[in-house]
Formats: C-alpha cells, structure tokens, sequence
C-alpha cells in the first residue's frame, strides 16, 4: 500500500438535481477516503469532489431564465453541497470550474499540449450532443440520429475549431491498458470496452468551441473556449495546484478516478491522452524517468434503476437521496448502496429490498447483537465491563475478516465484499453468544467464564464498529459510545446501559405498511409539481419519439369515486377504459376534488403504468393532471367526441 491515497469523483453539472446516481457514487468515494484515513492518516488521504459549471446546457439553461450562467451555478452548487453535508460525505475540497485556480490549470494544460505539437487549428463538421458537450459519428448516432446514451436528438454543426492528436497516442494508451498492477480500468468488462474502442482507431478530436462564449477561452485566441470536457477533467489537478502546489507533488497521480460508466470514454481514453501531451513538454506532468504521471486507476460504475425500470424524469421514477435519508437515515442509505450492488454493476432500488436488508443485517445481526450483548451485561453484571481474559481462539477469526477486507478495498475496488466479510465477524460472534450460553454460565455460577464470554463480546463488537466506521461512520460512533470505548477499546470497570435499539425491526405486517405510506408520499410528491411564478423554462432531456409511445395514454371515465380512509390527497376511483373490467385508481387529488366531483368526469390515464399499492389499495394506473397557479391540481379532460378507451398520441 502506498504512504498515500488520492480519490476523485467526478464532478457534477450543475444543470442537474442530485439523484441517487450522484449520492451512490459519493458515497462510495467517501468510503474509501474514510478507510484509508484510518489507516494512512488525515494528512496523508484526500478526496475531492466538485461541480462542472462551463458549456453549452449551462449557458442555454441561464439565457432562458433571463440570469448569467454563474448565477445559475451559484445557485446550483449549494444543492450538491447541502446533499453532502446531509450524506455525512467528508470530502476534503470541493472544486468548481468556474474558480480561478482551476482555470488557470487549464490554460496551462493547453499550452503544454500546444508546446508539445499536439494542438492544432482547423475546422469541424459532425454531429453534436449538448447533453454530453461531445461529437459522435454517424454509426454511433444511427439512422435514427440520436444521442448514444439517451440525451435525445444531435445537432449537425460545423464551425473553426483547435484539435487534439488523439490518434497519435493510440499505441500508448494500449500500452498504458496492458498494465496489469494496478489495470487502468477496473472492472475488467470496462477496460475490454476501451481496450476495443482505442484498437477501432482513434480520430483527432475537437477540442475548442468558437459556438459558445461560457467557457475557458484559449490561451491567444478568445473568440474560442476550451472543449468542455479537456476542462471538466483538469479539475483533478487543478484542485492540487492552488492554494498549495506542494499537494500537487504530494497527492498526484491520483490513484482512483471513479465514474459512472457513461463517461468512462472520456476519462480512460481522453484524459490519458492529454496528460501523456502534457508530460512532453512540462515536467511537472512527468516522473524523473521521462514517464507521464497518469492516475493509477479508473474504476467505473454501473448504473442504477428503480424498481427494475430506469430513473427517468419522463417516468416521475427519480429517486431523492433527501427523501430517503427522511426516511430511513443517512447510514442506512450508505449501507443499502455499498452492499446491494458490486461495483461496476448495475443495481435496482427497491425500496422493499432495502427494508428487507435493514431488517436482516442491521436490525437482526448487528443491532440485536449490541443489545442482547449489554442486556447480558446489565442483568449479570449490574453493567460493569469485567477485567480478564478474553477467548483468544475467537480473535484468531478476525484476522482472515481483516485479510478479506484489505484484499476487497485494497485489490478488487469492492466495498460489498468488505462488508460481506466483516458482517461474517458480526454473525460469529451472534453464534458465539448461542454457543457459550451466558445465561446458563449465569446460572450455575460459573463467574469467571461468564466474565471472559462478556468481555469477548464486548471487544469482539468494538472491533467490529471500527471496521464499519468507513461505511456507516454515525453506526460505528453509536456503537463505541454504547460500549463505553476509549480509542476504540472497551475499559474495564466502566459501567454501561442497555441503549435503545440501533435499527429497530420490523415485522411483515410493518413492513408493508411502511412501503404502502412511501408509495403514498411520493404518489403525492409526483402528481404535485410546483407552481411556476415566472415564465416557464422547459429544460429537462429531450426523448426519442419511441420513448414516448412507450407510454399508453388513454381515454377513461370515472364510474365511482371514495375518499381513501386516513389520507388527506387520496381519491379512489373506479375508471373505465372500454375494457371488460373498470380499473382502480388512486389519484392525489382529494385536496382539488371530492369524490362526487369527479363520478363521470372523463380523464387520461396512463395505463400501462405497473401496479403499485397506495394506503393498501392496488393502483393500476395514473390520471394526468396539471398544477394551478395557486398550488391546486386540475385534471387533464379529454373532448366529449374522442371515445373511451382511444390512445391518445
């Protein structure tokens, strides 16, 4: 292991609402910071994170809400801000492109590739995604013209523009992914990927834009802005630079990039590339044998969708990291993510799933054991920590939990087998309460047992909760401060209570209670938008005609209608659609709507939208509505003469 330890995560655009996308990969970036804190030190670990503030989708978004694009930045940054703070994420600086320490890194960036020959000027023509600020060729965008990864229609633009020799470095980057210790890409499908795309044969790539103004210009020219993503990704080092250049000799190369999967091009082929042109002629970009100073390792994630369909504006299904730490806490959420999902998978969030996941580990396993173990204590021993021996034949287990760890943070990039081997620590030593039996020892007398059975739980868990403090720091502190330890130990004659439940369980009876109450909150979430007070400025994704039609929008009529018992915003209607059976719906509208307001009155309904049970009542299917300027809801009429039952298109 290094005497350091450097991790990024991207950084975000601020033209975005933070989802459960951006709060996983943070997370799991804090995770590793946080493990390697405790073992390297405060001073030797940095993990940064920061927002993207330049290109076209910032300086469209801003101009149609009459502000400059900073202003709009400004505004933006403080949601991804807040989020972390609430997340417990502990990142060490925060980066906005938008700083002038981090433009200055960049105009320097482009003059050491010019210096190296690998800038030159000519002009472009091709297809272009304002989504991803990047061009795609004609087999990448189909016959149907489409962006590759779902950001809608390319526009075909042609104007001057400075390239980068990418195709110059096409044999090095492959040298570069032959490394096998560490390989450059992790997990091995991303790195076959890139591995193929750079064998394909790499074009030169555009690297200014002279269509924009918000931007970083080029050094020597103005009328052109440097490539969003040339700057996007120099925010790595421009965070090194400045105020203290000497964390730039210290902490570079960083030795995890991580990112979704979706802009690993640009981070394992593009970034190398200009840092391999940058090293020619500058040397800070250079080790002292001539090599470039290249991040150790990009290591990519999956994607997440939500309960088996993708996250989706158009699908009202985008999962707030706000709503869930509401309502289940912020280490409870860190949990769920680290452990459901390999890295570099994809994973499904379910919130049924995660219930199931807080009621077996963390209510059974890892609560239960806290509270049975200072139960014992309390009832035995008045809860005084005895003073002996422990069973040193169990604490020769921890030493494989701690082997598996390292190889899963350390080796594989995997934080779920680390928690996977650790909560094999938390069940031995569950099994171990049922194998020694302290009650019995209790009962015949057998006190010096007894006090050693007691004192091994009690540091058995303390080892435990040290281990989990990079995954669920809050967990981990609530743990040690119910044991009473003392820089992490447990101190003898101490005396201790029973705390409250850690995670309290919940039986099956609750449990779908609990998922009917969160399908009813955000049901409600969905169908209220807020009320505009300015002019209305329609930014979201644009989306394929075949997206669309995978909606079934259709023509119904409510044939009866009841408040739902215990809600304030639900109505249960009965609604036909000229189908055999009418169609149950429950509809947040009860605060615009009675019951006897809406019998006969026809609507449109989604209604190949899935099932789902609100208040206990089995939803199959959703009415449009529309929000008033004074905060009501008014539903979506189709005309008289368009039958029930007609898809609407």
């Amino acid at each position: 292991m290094n005497d350091r330890f450097y991790i990024t995560t991207p950084i975000y655009y601020v033209n975005d609402v933070p989802h459960l996308g951006h709060a996983y990969t943070t997370i799991v970036a804090d995770t590793f910071a946080r493990y390697y804190r405790d073992r390297l030190g405060q001073e030797q670990t940095l993990f940064v994170t920061g927002t993207d503030e330049h290109g076209q989708k910032i300086e469209r978004a801003a101009e149609q809400r009459g502000i400059a694009p900073i202003e709009l930045a400004d505004q933006v940054v403080e949601r991804f801000r807040a989020l972390w703070e609430r997340l417990g994420i502990a990142n060490d600086d925060f980066i906005r492109t938008t700083e002038d320490r981090h433009k200055h890194l960049v105009q320097r960036l482009w003059r050491a590739m010019k210096a190296s020959g690998d800038i030159v000027e000519g002009s472009y023509s091709g297809w272009y995604c304002v989504g991803c600020e990047a061009y795609y060729t004609e087999k990448e965008i189909g016959e149907a013209r489409q962006c590759p990864v779902g950001h809608g229609d390319v526009e075909f633009r042609e104007e001057p523009s400075y390239f980068f020799r990418l195709s110059a470095y096409q044999q090095p980057l492959l040298d570069l992914y032959d490394r096998a210790d560490p390989p450059f890409v992790v997990p091995g499908a991303r790195l076959n990927e890139v591995r193929s795309f750079v064998a394909g044969g790499l074009q030169d790539l555009s690297v200014s834009r002279s269509s924009i103004r918000w931007g970083i210009p080029v050094p020597d020219d103005p009328e052109h802005v440097i490539y969003v993503w040339l700057d996007a990704l120099s925010n790595y080092v421009s965070v090194l630079m400045e105020p203290d250049p000497s964390r730039f000799q210290r902490f570079w190369p960083a030795d995890i990039h991580l990112i979704g999967k979706d802009i690993l091009r640009f981070h394992a082929v593009y970034w190398p590339a200009f840092l391999m042109s940058a090293a020619k002629s500058d040397p800070d970009f250079r080790f002292e044998d001539g090599s470039p100073k290249l991040p150790w390792q990009v290591v990519s994630h999956g994607w997440w969708t939500v309960e088996g369909q993708k996250m989706s504006k158009s699908l009202a299904n985008v999962v707030d990291p706000n709503f869930l730490i509401d309502e289940y806490g912020r280490d409870v959420v860190r949990y769920f993510v680290l452990r459901e999902v390999p890295l570099g998978a994809d994973g499904d969030f379910s919130h049924r799933n995660l219930l199931m996941r807080l009621n077996a580990d963390l209510a059974n396993d890892l609560g239960n054991l806290l509270s049975r173990t200072l139960g014992m204590l309390v009832r035995y021993r008045n809860g005084a920590v005895p003073d002996g021996a422990v069973d040193e034949d169990l604490f020769t287990e921890l030493a494989p939990v701690d082997d598996a760890i390292a190889q899963a943070m350390d080796v594989q990039r995997q934080p779920n087998l680390a928690l996977e081997a650790l909560w094999r620590w938390f069940g031995r030593l569950n099994q171990y309460v049922d194998e020694q039996a302290p009650w019995t020892l209790a009962k015949e007398g057998r006190d010096t047992e007894l006090d050693k059975v007691l004192r091994t739980l009690l540091d058995g868990i303390a080892a435990g909760a040290q281990r989990l403090a990079p995954f669920m720091p809050d967990t981990a502190a609530a743990m040690l401060g119910a044991l009473g330890a003392e820089e992490g130990a447990v101190v003898p004659g101490k005396t201790l209570e029973r705390p409250q439940p850690l995670f309290p369980r919940l039986d099956s009876e609750q449990i779908e209670q609990r998922l009917e109450k969160i399908a009813a909150m955000t049901t409600d979430t969905e169908q209220t938008p807020d009320a505009p007070t300015e002019a209305m400025v329609i930014d979201t994704p644009e989306i394929a005609i075949d997206t669309f039609f995978e909606s079934d929008l259709r023509v119904g009529e409510v044939l009866a209608a009841e408040a739902v018992p215990k809600s304030k915003k639900l109505l249960k209607l009965q609604v036909t659609l000229g189908e055999a059976e009418p169609r149950t719906i429950v509809s947040g509208i009860a605060k615009s709507y009675t019951p006897e307001d809406m019998v006969g009155r026809r609507v449109v309904v989604v209604a190949n939208l899935k099932p789902a049970k609100l208040m206990g009542i089995e939803s199959q299917g959703m009415i449009l509505a529309g929000a008033t300027a004074d905060g009501g809801l008014r539903v979506i009429e189709p005309a008289a003469e368009i039958p029930v039952g007609t898809r609407i298109s």
